[in-house]
C-alpha cells in the first residue's frame, strides 16, 4: 500500500507507450474564443503535486435542504467572472441525486444556491436521478455531461445553459451502447470534453471499464465506435478494476490533452480492493484516440478519515480542474460523502 501522503510526481515514472514515445511540440489547429484561454491556462505533464486542503471537507450535506441533506460529493469547476463555480452532486435520503450550484471568492469557502439547478425529470433519470457533472464552456454556452440512472442502466446525457443556472436537457448521447464491465445492457458515463476542437472535431472521453472516445461537430450530435477501440485500458494494479475519466481535458505547453481519470484497484500490487484515486494520462491530437503516457502511480489517493470512510469507503473521486488565483485547484468526491479540495502551483 503507498505511504499515507500526498505521492510526489516524478516525471520520470510516467510511462511512454508505443511508438510516439518521444514527446515534442505539436501544431494544434488556430484557436478561438473559449479554445484560445484554455491555450493561456496551458498544464505541464504531469500536474502537480497536490497538496489536500487542512480545510477539507470543505462542502458538507446540508439538513436543511431535502435534496443534498444526506451526500454531497463529486463536483465539476469552472471560473466565472472571477469565482469558482462548483456544480456538486448531491443525495438525499431516498438517494437520489440532483446536481446543486455553489460560488467562491477564494475557491475554499463557498455560497450555495438553496436549490438545486439539475433534478431528475426524465424517464432515465428515475429514480436514481442526475449524477457525476462535468462541465466547459465553449463560445458562451455551457455545456454539462452528466449520468442519469434509473437504478437499472447508467445513461450518459447532456445538458446547456447560458447561465449555469437554467438548463436544457438532451436526450441520452448513447442510449444503446453498453460498457464491457456492465454486461449486454445499455451502460455509458462520465464524459469529459475537451473544448479546444482538434481537426475540425470535438472530442469526448468517456467510459468507466476503460476510456473510450467520441466526437462531435456541434457539441451535442456525438458519434463513438463504441467498445471497439479504447483510449486506454486499465493497466498498473491501483486503476486494474476500472478506469473512467475525471475533469475536462486541460491543453498542455507542447500542446497536447492530459486527462486526469479515476481509478479503482482490484486489490493486487498492495493497493486495497475497492479503493479510487487518481491518475494522468496524456493524448497527442495528432492521434486523439490513443493515450501516449500515462503515469504509473497514482498522484492523488484517500488517506485522511473522510477519504477512507463514507458511504463508499477508500474513495478520492476527482471531477472539477481549474486554474484560479496562480494555483491549480482539484476538487473531488471523498467517500462519496462530502467534498474535498487539493491545490498545486500553477
Amino acid at each position: 500500500m503507498p505511504r499515507p501522503n500526498d505521492v510526489p510526481i516524478n516525471r520520470r515514472r510516467a510511462l511512454l507507450a508505443g511508438a510516439g514515445a518521444a514527446i515534442g511540440a505539436t501544431a494544434i489547429p488556430t484557436l478561438s474564443g473559449e479554445a484560445t484561454a484554455s491555450r493561456k491556462n496551458a498544464a505541464a505533464f504531469p500536474l502537480g503535486p497536490f497538496k489536500k486542503s487542512p480545510q477539507n471537507p470543505i462542502l458538507r450535506p446540508d439538513p436543511a435542504h431535502e435534496w443534498e441533506s444526506s451526500y454531497l460529493y463529486n463536483p465539476c469547476a469552472i471560473v466565472v467572472e472571477g469565482q469558482v463555480a462548483l456544480l456538486y452532486r448531491a443525495q438525499n435520503a431516498a438517494k437520489t441525486s440532483c446536481i446543486g450550484l455553489a460560488f467562491s471568492d477564494d475557491g475554499m469557502t463557498f455560497r450555495r444556491r438553496p436549490e438545486p439547478v439539475l433534478t431528475p425529470t426524465e424517464p432515465w433519470e428515475i429514480p436514481g436521478g442526475c449524477e457525476d457533472p462535468r462541465v466547459v464552456r465553449i463560445d458562451g454556452t455551457y455545456y454539462l455531461t452528466y449520468t442519469a440512472y434509473d437504478r437499472r442502466r447508467a445513461l450518459l446525457c447532456m445538458a446547456t445553459s447560458t447561465d449555469l443556472v437554467h438548463w436544457t436537457k438532451h436526450p441520452p448521447l448513447f442510449p444503446n451502447l453498453p460498457d464491457p464491465g456492465h454486461g449486454p445492457q445499455p451502460w455509458n458515463k462520465s464524459g469529459a470534453i475537451a473544448p479546444v476542437p482538434i481537426q475540425g472535431w470535438y472530442w469526448m472521453y468517456f467510459g468507466e471499464s476503460n476510456i473510450f472516445w467520441a466526437r462531435s461537430r456541434n457539441l451535442l450530435d456525438w458519434e463513438t465506435p463504441g467498445n471497439d477501440d479504447p483510449v486506454a485500458k486499465p493497466v498498473f494494479p491501483w486503476e486494474k478494476s476500472l478506469i473512467e475519466p475525471g475533469p475536462p481535458p486541460l491543453l498542455t505547453d507542447e500542446g497536447r490533452l492530459l486527462l486526469i481519470y479515476n481509478g479503482r484497484a482490484d486489490g493486487s500490487g498492495g493497493y486495497r480492493r475497492g479503493q479510487y484515486s487518481g491518475g494522468q494520462l496524456l493524448i497527442d491530437p495528432q492521434n486523439p484516440t490513443k493515450a501516449l503516457a500515462r503515469l504509473e502511480r497514482p498522484f492523488i489517493f484517500p488517506t485522511a478519515d473522510d477519504e477512507q470512510n463514507g458511504q463508499v469507503n477508500h474513495v478520492v473521486f476527482s471531477e472539477g480542474l481549474v486554474r484560479f488565483r496562480g494555483r491549480w485547484f482539484l476538487y473531488y468526491g471523498m467517500a462519496d460523502s462530502v467534498l474535498g479540495v487539493a491545490t498545486a502551483p500553477a
